[in-house]
C-alpha cells in the first residue's frame, strides 16, 4: 500500500498438551513451544513491526519457584530482540549446567520461559506511543497463582471512557484509561470475584487452605467469567489471555470484526489472527485449522480440555473487509483467490479508462501487497483479448494465413515491473521544503518500460491520503512519457474513519473527504457542512445506540465518479504531462469478491456497533472546529 496504515496487533496462543520430554523426546528439544512461538510471531509481522511481546506460563510448579515470565521489545526487530534474550538466558544456564543439556525436568525448573503454556503478540503503535509499557502482552500480578493474569489482544474498543467509569463504580482505581488496561481489569475483577466465591465453597466442604487451591483451578468457570467481563464491550477484539495457573483463552467480537482461527491434535492446541501461520508453522492442512465464531471464546483449562463457549450472542456477521484487501498475509488460500478476484472485477472499468486500446496500455502494480489483485486484473484482461481473437479468427474462417494469424495471436497484455520501492530510503529532514524531494524518490521506475505516448494502468490495494501518490509514485512515473496514468485501488474510497484497531482516525486525512469537501465548495454547498456539524452537536450526550452517522448526508450529493474524478485532480502533481485517472473498486464487487467478509463502515460508513457512529460524529466535529485530535 502506497500509502501505509496500520493494523493494531497479531496474535498466537500455543498450549502444550504433553508433558515436556515428550517432546524432548519426539522433536529433540524440550524448548520445542518457544521455537513454534517465534515461528508464530514471525509469520504475523506484518501485523506488528513496532513492538513484541512474548509470556508464559509452566504447569504445576513447586511453591516458590517462578512459573510466569514475560519479555517485551521495541526495538528495530522486536521480533528478534525477543527471542534472542531468551536464547541468551537458555544457553547461559546450560553453559553454567553442561551437565544438564538433557535433563528437562531441571531446565523447566531452573530457566524461564520453557513452559507449556505461551502467548506472542505483535503490534503497530497506532497513537503516537511506542513506549515498552504500550507494548503487549500486559500482566496483573498477585501471589495467589489463580488471580494472575496476562492479556494481549488484537483490538480497539469505542466506548473505552464508559468501560473506566464501569471500574470506578466497582470501587478500582485504574491507573490510566488506555483500553488495554480497563479491559484487563474488567477481567481481573471478575476473575478475582470468582476466585473469592470458590475458596469460601471449597471451604466450607470441608478442605484446606492448601488443598483448596487445586480445586479453585479445576472449578473455575472461564466462560462465566468472560461473560461478565465483556458484557459492555463495544469494539472489535480477539482477545487472548492467561491465568496464572495455566488456563487460557481467546474471545472473539460478537460481529467478526477481528479475525481469529485456531487449530487442535493431541500434541498442541495453537489459536493465532492468521491461519496460514498455523497451517505453515505446523504443517497442517487449511480444512483443519478453524476460525473462532463470533462471540465466543476457545478455552483451554489447566488439565488440557479444550472447548468453545459462546462468550455473547453474535451478532450479523461484519467481518472487517480491509483484512483481506491488505492486512492479512496473503498466502491464506481464500483471501489469495479473493484479492485476484477484486483484480478481476476492476477490469471493465479499466478497459473503459483506456478507450480499450490494449495495444497501447501498460500494466503494472505499486509493489508489493498489490501485486495479488494485479494477477487477477492482468487474467481478466487475457480472457478478454481470447475472446476477441476468437471473433478475429472465426470472422476470416478458412481463408486465414498463417501471418494474418500470427498477427492476432500475438497481442497479449503489455506487463511491466514499472515501479521499483527502495525499502532502504529513509526521509530523514524533518522540514516540508527539503522533504518533499526526498519523499518523491521512494519508488524508482524501470525506464524503457513504458513507450511515449502509451497509456499506464498502475493498481494499488487501496488509496487512502494519496500523499505519495502526489508526491512521489505520480511525479517519478510522468518520467517515462505515458499519455495517460490510471491509478487503480483494489479497495473502494475510504470515507469514514475506523474505530476498531485500523489506525485511520480523522477524517480530514482522507482524500475521499477532501474531494468531497472540494466539490461542496465548488458547488456553493457548504450549508450542508454546517448542517452536519449541529446535527452531530445535538447527539453528544444521546446514548450510543440513539446516535445516527450523519457525516453519510457530507459524500450524499455525489456520486462516487464525481469523487474520483476529483480525487485525480487533487492528487495530480504540478507540472504533471499525463493525464491522470483515479478508478476504485465499487462497494458491490467488494461484497462479491470478499462475500465473507462484509464489514465495509471505513467505506459506507455502516458501523457495525453503536459505538461506530458516535466516533464518525466526533470525527467530523473535529474537523469541523480544527482539532487535530483523534475521535476516540
Amino acid at each position: 500500500m502506497s500509502d501505509a496504515i496500520k493494523h493494531e496487533c497479531g496474535i498466537s496462543v500455543i498450549r502444550l498438551l504433553k508433558p515436556l520430554e515428550y517432546y524432548k523426546e519426539k522433536y529433540g528439544t524440550a524448548f520445542y513451544g518457544v521455537n513454534k512461538m517465534y515461528l508464530m510471531m514471525e509469520k504475523q509481522h506484518n501485523r506488528g513491526q513496532d513492538g513484541a511481546g512474548f509470556a508464559s506460563i509452566k504447569l504445576d510448579v513447586a511453591p516458590g519457584e517462578r512459573y510466569m515470565s514475560r519479555v517485551r521489545s521495541i526495538a528495530q526487530q522486536p521480533i528478534q530482540d525477543i527471542f534472542a534474550q531468551i536464547n541468551d538466558r537458555i544457553n547461559l544456564a546450560l553453559e553454567e549446567n553442561p551437565g544438564e543439556v538433557d535433563n528437562v525436568a531441571w531446565q523447566k525448573k531452573n530457566i524461564p520461559y520453557i513452559a507449556e503454556v505461551l502467548l506472542g503478540h505483535v503490534r503497530y503503535g497506532t497513537f503516537g506511543k511506542n513506549s515498552i509499557e504500550s507494548v503487549h502482552p500486559f500482566l496483573r500480578q498477585n501471589n495467589w497463582m489463580h488471580r494472575n493474569l496476562i492479556v494481549a489482544g488484537n483490538f480497539n474498543m469505542t466506548n473505552v471512557h464508559e468501560l473506566f467509569d464501569n471500574l470506578i463504580q466497582l470501587g478500582q482505581h485504574p491507573k490510566e484509561m488506555a483500553d488495554t488496561v480497563t479491559v484487563m481489569e474488567k477481567i481481573g475483577h471478575f476473575l478475582d470475584d470468582a476466585v473469592a466465591k470458590l475458596y469460601k465453597q471449597i471451604k466450607k466442604e470441608g478442605y484446606t487452605k492448601q488443598e483448596a487451591s487445586p480445586l479453585i483451578a479445576d472449578r473455575l468457570k472461564v466462560h462465566k467469567i468472560l461473560r461478565r467481563a465483556a458484557k459492555n464491550w463495544d469494539g472489535g477484539y480477539a482477545m487472548a489471555g492467561l491465568l496464572g495457573h495455566g488456563d487460557a483463552f481467546v474471545l472473539r467480537d460478537p460481529v467478526g470484526i477481528r479475525p481469529a482461527y485456531y487449530y487442535k491434535d493431541d500434541e498442541v492446541v495453537v489459536v493465532a489472527s492468521e491461519r496460514p501461520a498455523i497451517q505453515t508453522v505446523f504443517n497442517v492442512p487449511f480444512e483443519e485449522v478453524v476460525e473462532l465464531e463470533p462471540g465466543h471464546a476457545i478455552i483451554i483449562k489447566k488439565d488440557g480440555n479444550t472447548s468453545i463457549r459462546q462468550i455473547l450472542e453474535p451478532l450479523e456477521r461484519k467481518a472487517c473487509s480491509f483484512e483481506r484487501i491488505y492486512f492479512s498475509r496473503g498466502s491464506d488460500k481464500e483471501i489469495y483467490e479473493e484479492r485476484k478476484h477484486l483484480g478481476k472485477l476492476l477490469f471493465p472499468q479499466i478497459l473503459k479508462s483506456i478507450d480499450y486500446d490494449l495495444k497501447n496500455t501498460v500494466f503494472s502494480y505499486i509493489p508489493n501487497t498489490a501485486e495479488t489483485s494485479f494477477f487477477g486484473m492482468v487474467k481478466e484482461a487475457q480472457n478478454y483479448l481470447n475472446k476477441r481473437k476468437e471473433e478475429q479468427i472465426l470472422s476470416i474462417g478458412t481463408k486465414i494465413t498463417s501471418e494474418e494469424l500470427h498477427a492476432i495471436l500475438e497481442v497479449r497484455p503489455r506487463i511491466e515491473k514499472v515501479a521499483i520501492k527502495d525499502a532502504k530510503l529513509r526521509t530523514f529532514i524533518t522540514q516540508d521544503s527539503s522533504r518533499d524531494d526526498l519523499v518523491a524518490h521512494v519508488y524508482d521506475i524501470s525506464y524503457g518500460s513504458v513507450k511515449k505516448g502509451d497509456n499506464l494502468v498502475i493498481i494499488d490495494d487501496s488509496i487512502v491520503r494519496g500523499t505519495t501518490l502526489k508526491k512521489s509514485i505520480l511525479k517519478i512515473l510522468d518520467r517515462l512519457s505515458p499519455k495517460k496514468i490510471v491509478v487503480v485501488s483494489s479497495a473502494p474510497q475510504i470515507r469514514y474513519p475506523d474505530c476498531y484497531g485500523i489506525d485511520m482516525a480523522k477524517l480530514e486525512d482522507f482524500v475521499a473527504f477532501k474531494a468531497a469537501l472540494a466539490l461542496h465548495q465548488e458547488r456553493l454547498t457548504m450549508n450542508v457542512v454546517d448542517n452536519i456539524y449541529d446535527k452531530c452537536l445535538e447527539q453528544v450526550n444521546s446514548n450510543d445506540k440513539d446516535v445516527v452517522n450523519y457525516v453519510k448526508e457530507f459524500y450524499a450529493p455525489f456520486t462516487a465518479q464525481e469523487i474520483s474524478h476529483k480525487i485525480g485532480e487533487l492528487l495530480s502533481p504540478e507540472n504533471i504531462k499525463a493525464e491522470v485517472q483515479i478508478i476504485y473498486q465499487t462497494i458491490e464487487n467488494l461484497h462479491q469478491a470478499c462475500p465473507k467478509n462484509l464489514g465495509d463502515w471505513y467505506f459506507t460508513g455502516k458501523y457495525p456497533t453503536p459505538g461506530g457512529n458516535r466516533v464518525v460524529n466526533k470525527a467530523f466535529i473535529n474537523f469541523y472546529e480544527g482539532k487535530n485530535e483523534r475521535a476516540y
